[in-house]
């Protein structure tokens, strides 16, 4: 077969790509390794209830034509991501926020008091220059907020103590002096209904699609042609590690299907106690207020990330940020691949702005 397009890797990236290509009249083949399409946003059916098989997904942007965009393949329902976070017996609302801080402070009622209390905690501390993420941390919100909110959970997802994780992890953390849990400040927020499949389903339509495909025994063994190659897998091993593997976080996830209507309560709920191995507990059914007569949780627990390992978050770091320079130069040369996703960019992407890279590509590609 002759195509126009190879696009390796199905999710949000890959199949926006393919969608637009394939309304240009475009002949795409799109080749997964894993056993279904969607990459980390695919969900999986579980006594009725759409799991977020690779964590939770919440739809979130401000940017109109990407959400317009997104409904045109489903509904959205009004979801509003509102976590709490357990610290010993101790529960929270998050962000941080007044419910947060009439509960974590005695006698604090007002903004006013809150932002007085946070501010002498912060002068306590008399950190001119932060020399690590946990002195960070307590210039930007104080000791009280950063030892049950802020320290155990950081530890738990980077593996290490805050002392030793250098400063610019924690760039900033929002304080909200109003009682509002909403998460996001995004304009537009939800769960597609009916789960992302849907979407991911609508935007491969047209597209010929291989799964359980490894793209570098394909390339080997195939006989059809490309034009171009869309390629949103691992960059680094796209050149066969030439100038070293660049590092990720990673996660993994216990789920268990529990023989209530309901856990927790909540979608999301943080444990932000480091002797607690998980960093939160999804139960799933809430991000689409369902009332199975069961309930599906998953534990998510932070792991060091090694090859072989599925990576989930970029180190940004300066170390790994000069690798994967040195891959971009070579990535610049190619003339029939296109790099794109989290994993082809090395970087950390919300789903809308997964989006708009693919739409910057297909404005320049797709003329």
């Amino acid at each position: 077969m002759k195509y126009d397009y190879l696009i390796v890797g199905s999710g949000l990236f890959g199949s926006v790509f393919a969608h637009e290509a394939t309304k240009k009249g475009k002949k795409c083949l799109v080749i997964d390794k894993r056993p279904h399409i969607g990459g980390n946003i695919y969900c999986e059916n579980i006594e009725g209830i759409n799991v977020h098989k690779y964590g939770a997904h919440i739809f979130h942007t401000s940017n109109k034509q990407v959400w317009d965009y997104v409904n045109q393949f489903t509904e959205f329902n009004n979801y509003i991501n509102s976590p709490m976070a357990i610290y010993k017996d101790e529960i929270y609302n998050m962000p941080f926020n007044m419910n947060t801080f009439c509960r974590i402070f005695e006698n604090v009622r007002t903004p006013k008091q809150a932002q007085e209390k946070i501010a002498l905690e912060i002068a306590n501390e008399n950190i001119d220059e932060p020399k690590n993420l946990e002195e960070q941390a307590l210039k930007l919100v104080g000791k009280t907020v950063y030892e049950k909110l802020v320290k155990g959970y950081t530890e738990k997802q980077w593996g290490r103590a805050c002392n030793e994780l250098p400063a610019f992890i924690i760039k900033r953390l929002p304080l909200r002096f109003t009682y509002d849990n909403n998460y996001f400040n995004d304009r537009y927020q939800g769960i597609p209904i009916g789960g992302y499949n849907v979407i991911i389903n609508k935007l491969l339509e047209g597209s010929d699609i291989l799964l359980n495909t490894d793209y570098f025994d394909f390339i080997k063994n195939t006989n059809d042609s490309f034009e171009k190659i869309v390629y949103t897998g691992a960059i680094d091993e796209f050149y066969n590690f030439k100038f070293g593997a660049l590092e990720y976080r990673s996660v993994y996830f216990e789920t268990e299907i529990l023989d209530i209507e309901n856990f927790q309560g909540n979608a999301v709920i943080n444990y932000t106690e480091r002797s607690v191995p998980y960093t939160r507990i999804i139960e799933h059914k809430h991000f689409e207020f369902g009332k199975q007569k069961k309930t599906v949780i998953s534990k998510e627990y932070s792991i060091e990330w090694k090859k072989g390992v599925e990576p989930y978050y970029p180190v940004n770091n300066e170390k790994n940020n000069n690798v994967y320079q040195q891959y971009l130069q070579l990535a610049e040369k190619e003339n029939n691949v296109i790099f794109g996703g989290r994993l082809g960019c090395y970087k950390y992407y919300d789903m809308d702005k997964v989006i708009e890279s693919a739409f910057e590509v297909c404005k320049k590609e797709l003329i």
